[in-house]
C-alpha cells in the first residue's frame, strides 16, 4: 500500500466505526476540498449508498459558484442533502458587519446547533485536517462535545496506536474526523488520483485562486498561476503562507476559531 492507500484504508475504517457504534449521524459538506474528499470517502466505505444524510449549513453568503456546484453534484450523487439557514439570524440582519466572529457563530454555529437539535443527531462526521488550523490540532479523531456541542480542548481521551474511544455518555454530542492526520497536499494527490469532481475556484484564473473557501465577504484570493492540480501540488510545496490566510475571520483574534470551536463551530 502506498500513502495515499494508507490514509484511505484509515478514514474508511473510522467511516466505518462511527456507523456501528455512534448513532444517528449526519455528515457536514461544506463544499470545499476536504469535505469533498471526505464525501468520496464515504461513498466507498458503503459502497456507494451513505447510510447517512450530508448538511449544508447556507450562511446565504457564500459564493454563488459553490450553491451552483453544491446542487449538481447533489444531483449527480443522488445525496440526502439537507440545507439549513439560521433563518431568524438573517431576518435579524446578521453578516460580516455585525462583526465577524458574531456572523460566524450566528450563521454558523448557532445553524449547527439548530441542525443537530431538530434532526436529533448523536453525531456529526467532518472533514476538518490537524495541519489546516492551530485549533484543529487538538483534536482527536472521535471528539467528544456537551450536549450543547461545547468543546473541552483541555480534556480529551488519547489516541494511541489508532485506539480510539467510541464509547461516550449518553447525550453527549461526537464530533468524527476521519481526515485528521491528512495534509493538504495528501488531498490534492488524492483529488487527482480519484478524478473527484472538484469546484474549479481552486484553480487559477487572471492570476489568482482560492486556496480556502467560505462566504464571499470573508474569504480572499491568493495569488496564483495554478491552474491544475499538479501546479497547485507544485505551488503548495514551495509556499511559506497559511492555507486559511485568505480567511478574514482568522485575522480578527489570534485565537478566533478556537473560540468559535469552543463553542460548537465546525
Amino acid at each position: 500500500m502506498d500513502h495515499l492507500d494508507t490514509l484511505e484504508a484509515e478514514s474508511i475504517f473510522i467511516l466505518r466505526e462511527s456507523y456501528k457504534k455512534l448513532g444517528k449521524l449526519g455528515m457536514l459538506w461544506s463544499i470545499g476540498k476536504d469535505s469533498t474528499v471526505l464525501l468520496w470517502l464515504a461513498k466507498k466505505a458503503f459502497f456507494g449508498h451513505c447510510p447517512f444524510p450530508f448538511i449544508h449549513v447556507d450562511t446565504k453568503h457564500k459564493i454563488p459558484a459553490m450553491i451552483e456546484y453544491r446542487d449538481k453534484i447533489a444531483k449527480e450523487f443522488d445525496l440526502d442533502l439537507i440545507v439549513h439557514t439560521n433563518q431568524e439570524a438573517i431576518d435579524q440582519g446578521m453578516g460580516p458587519s455585525r462583526g465577524r466572529l458574531n456572523c460566524c457563530k450566528a450563521l454558523k454555529t448557532d445553524g449547527l446547533q439548530q441542525v443537530v437539535t431538530k434532526y436529533e443527531f448523536d453525531g456529526l462526521i467532518l472533514g476538518i485536517r490537524s495541519d489546516e488550523e492551530g485549533s484543529r490540532s487538538k483534536e482527536r479523531v472521535f471528539s467528544e462535545r456537551n450536549k450543547d456541542s461545547e468543546w473541552d480542548y483541555t480534556n480529551q481521551a488519547p489516541e494511541l496506536w489508532d485506539q480510539f474511544k467510541t464509547d461516550f455518555p449518553k447525550g453527549n454530542h461526537i464530533r468524527v474526523h476521519p481526515i485528521l492526520h491528512w495534509n493538504e497536499i495528501d488531498i490534492w494527490a488524492y483529488i487527482q488520483r480519484e478524478n473527484i469532481p472538484i469546484i474549479d475556484l481552486y484553480f487559477a484564473k487572471d492570476g489568482e485562486r482560492y486556496r480556502s473557501l467560505g462566504c464571499a465577504e470573508c474569504t480572499g484570493k491568493i495569488k496564483s498561476t495554478a491552474s491544475n492540480i499538479d501546479e497547485i501540488i507544485e505551488e503548495l510545496k514551495n509556499t511559506t503562507t497559511g492555507e486559511r490566510a485568505g480567511r478574514a475571520q482568522d485575522q480578527e483574534d489570534a485565537y478566533a476559531m478556537q473560540k468559535l470551536r469552543k463553542d460548537g463551530y465546525m
